[in-house]
């Protein structure tokens, strides 16, 4: 009896342990279920939106890529634009004194005089040349119809044998760089002829490309 009491009371200790150690069955559960791999993701989708963001990407390239080749065109057309405005008033100048020489006093001067003339026409001539190599051309409205957007008005000359509104006189070419003004032609306007029909009078080729700019 003594011994099979104590067989009894060794085999209720293990089966004690036994129960202890056992995981309890919400932790097996837990264990079990961060265990469990995770969905793969679909390869279709997945391509779907690969090729989405890749498409986005060139697209934005070539944006950029045009917006940086317009920038460049028209930092090579119109970064001479302050340059060229301040050379005006050279030309500006030389066309003056070339018109105060009269053809009377072209004539009876002396040949160091003549020399020197014609040495401030060539720089001249020089001049123009050089501006319309990078882009800056001259424009002469006399005798179009007056545009605000191209000529400057200075003043008005009573003349009934011209339409109302035509320019009749340059004080000063205009000047155009590219496609856009440079410098307005001041003008005097006639007034007092019957109006101008609608597209009447000469159209210089710059008025459209101003007019687009």
């Amino acid at each position: 009896m003594p011994v099979n009491g104590t067989m009894g009371k060794d085999m209720t200790e293990q089966t004690a342990r036994a129960e202890d150690t056992a995981a309890p069955p919400e932790a097996a559960s837990s264990a079990n279920t961060a265990e469990a791999p995770a969905a793969a993701p679909d390869p279709v989708a997945l391509a779907a939106e690969f090729k989405d963001r890749l498409l986005r990407t060139l697209a934005e390239m070539e944006n950029l890529r045009k917006r940086t080749e317009r920038e460049v065109a028209d930092a090579r057309v119109y970064g001479v634009g302050s340059f060229a405005r301040d050379m005006l008033a050279v030309a500006d100048n030389m066309r003056r004194a070339l018109d105060a020489v009269s053809p009377q006093l072209r004539q009876s001067a002396e040949p160091g005089v003549k020399a020197l003339i014609e040495g401030v026409e060539l720089t001249e001539r020089e001049l123009q040349k050089a501006l319309e190599k990078n882009g800056v051309r001259q424009f002469n409205p006399r005798g179009e119809k007056f545009d605000p957007n191209l000529h400057q008005a200075m003043f008005e000359v009573p003349d009934v044998s011209v339409p109302a509104g035509s320019v009749v006189e340059v004080v000063q070419p205009g000047y155009m760089i590219g496609e856009r003004m440079l410098r307005p032609a001041l003008v005097g306007v006639s007034k007092g002829g019957p109006k101008a029909a609608p597209g009447q009078g000469a159209v210089n080729d710059n008025a459209d490309a101003s007019r687009k700019s």
